[in-house]
């Protein structure tokens, strides 16, 4: 399992090193923009499947085109 923390950069260090004390974590620290590229990923994903359950109405190319 993957899991994105967002921890305050004071309290970081702590947590950090319990982790990496465990022996069955592995813990990678990325840029916050990385991190926010991430989260509009996944958000983009959700309002996809959304879409395809005709949950979410999605704009047609000509509205698109005519807010240009």
């Amino acid at each position: 399992m993957t899991v994105l923390l967002d921890i305050q950069d004071d309290k970081a260090s702590h947590l950090l090193a319990v982790l990496k004390d465990l022996s069955h974590v592995k813990t990678k620290t990325i840029t916050g923009e990385k991190a926010l590229l991430m989260e509009e990923i996944k958000e983009a994903v959700d309002n996809l499947a959304l879409a395809r359950k005709g949950k979410l109405k999605l704009k047609s190319a000509r509205e698109l085109y005519n807010e240009l």
